[in-house]
């Protein structure tokens, strides 16, 4: 019994499935997860002392890399003053005028603890200032995991959700509508039918819960036309792409102004932190100003502003366009070791996130997706592991690439993966 063993199966006598988050467990691929001891820069470090090179990344925030000297010195000094205070700090609003001067679509801001809480509270302000109580959703999207958000798509051009977890009321799922990602068509004839019901859209709008998927051409831009048409609020889900994809996020990237946006990961530089915010009409309405109640007494956490503002620091200097041009080159490198081993794969890529797919392409809905073969993904992500490179256990997860990755890193990462094909 190898260490991770032994620490899994003690850990499964005390913890849930041994783990405090399912995606930790590694139940796609198999065995015992690694237990992570320490990390630094592209690296990990699990219990037994192997050395794997990330492409996890905390599953995104680590863009920068991990224990980034800024970030922690921020963060220790802010440790020195006191964990939480219950009571607003200075920080609090520096944070927020560094998210708004990246994103101009927000004109007020709350912080919260995590991507799902933002989600959770943009959709209850979208409801309460509608008075509508659908929303829509794309099939393949994830948001968190609050229980109208947990809900399947089936079969037909938009369907009333059905939960996806035990414990989900059918009142709650049957007020999210689903449609493909992508799907044009699907989207016209929803907003034909149903507009003027929906308070809110939730989109990603680079997908990561799926597997990369960017959205085709215009699909962003016609399901702003159809919002707004209808008075519908449109949220763009930026937890996994605000940062990562280009600063200022996915909006700036393709030119799209949301009424709310919701974020988390990045913005925290790997502390537990989001926030939402948009139309300063729309948060307006927010207790204590309005009537719509969100709180949380470790919202704004002074350790993790700090941590924050310091990260958003460091990417307001960072060279996006070099991370994607390393990221479009390294998964060139992928598609021709697969060329070369006579092995058939598609490769989705948006500037430092990617995803091998086991199938034939193009991949542009969660279709599309669920018909690459997983179990030989999960054979991939096995042999890859043992020769120390550390994807995402499942094809459905996003894997990241972060400034901290260098030529040698990524050289050595392809030469894995050429072995492991």
């Amino acid at each position: 019994m190898t260490v991770n063993d032994r620490i899994f199966s003690e850990a499964r006598k005390h913890l849930v499935g041994g783990v405090n988050s399912p995606v930790r467990a590694f139940k796609a691929v198999g065995g015992a997860p690694p237990f992570i001891r320490r990390a630094k820069g592209p690296y990990l470090w699990d219990a037994a002392g192997r050395k794997y090179l990330d492409f996890i990344g905390g599953w995104g925030p680590h863009l920068l890399g991990h224990g980034h000297p800024g970030i922690l010195a921020a963060a220790r000094k802010a440790l020195a003053r006191g964990t939480s205070y219950g009571l607003p700090t200075e920080g609090e609003v520096e944070l927020a005028k560094a998210l708004k001067g990246a994103l101009p679509s927000l004109e007020l801001v709350r912080l919260v603890n995590s991507g799902t809480e933002a989600t959770m509270s943009a959709i209850r302000l979208a409801r309460g200032a509608t008075g509508r109580d659908f929303i829509l959703k794309f099939d393949g999207c994830y948001h968190g995991h609050a229980d109208g958000l947990l809900a399947a798509a089936g079969s037909g051009l938009a369907t009333f959700g059905i939960p996806a977890s035990p414990g989900v009321p059918d009142a709650f799922a049957r007020l999210t509508l689903i449609i493909p990602y992508n799907d044009l068509p699907a989207l016209r004839a929803i907003f034909r039918k149903s507009g003027r019901k929906i308070a809110a859209v939730i989109v990603e709008p680079v997908v990561g819960n799926m597997g990369v998927i960017e959205p085709q051409p215009g699909f962003l831009q016609a399901l702003r036309e159809e919002t707004r048409r209808t008075g519908t609020i449109l949220i763009l889900d930026e937890v996994m792409t605000g940062f990562r994809v280009a600063w200022g996020g996915a909006q700036r990237k393709y030119g799209i102004t949301p009424d709310l946006t919701t974020l988390g990961k990045v913005i925290g530089g790997g502390f537990p932190v989001g926030a939402y915010g948009g139309r300063a009409d729309l948060m307006k309405r927010l207790s204590p100003e309005g009537p719509v109640y969100q709180a949380g007494t470790l919202s704004g956490n002074p350790v993790a502003v700090a941590a924050g503002i310091a990260a958003l620091a460091a990417l307001g200097r960072a060279d996006y366009g070099a991370l994607a041009e390393t990221t479009g080159a390294f998964c060139d490198g992928i598609r021709e070791a697969a060329r070369d081993r006579g092995v058939r794969v598609a490769v989705n890529a948006v500037c430092g996130m990617f995803t091998v797919f086991f199938g034939a392409g193009p991949i542009v809905t969660a279709a599309d997706a669920r018909r690459c073969d997983t179990k030989r993904y999960a054979r991939f992500f096995n042999t890859l592991r043992k020769r120390r490179v550390l994807f995402p256990p499942s094809q459905f997860e996003a894997a990241f690439l972060s400034f901290a990755h260098g030529p040698r890193e990524l050289a050595f990462a392809l030469r894995a993966i050429r072995e492991s094909l």
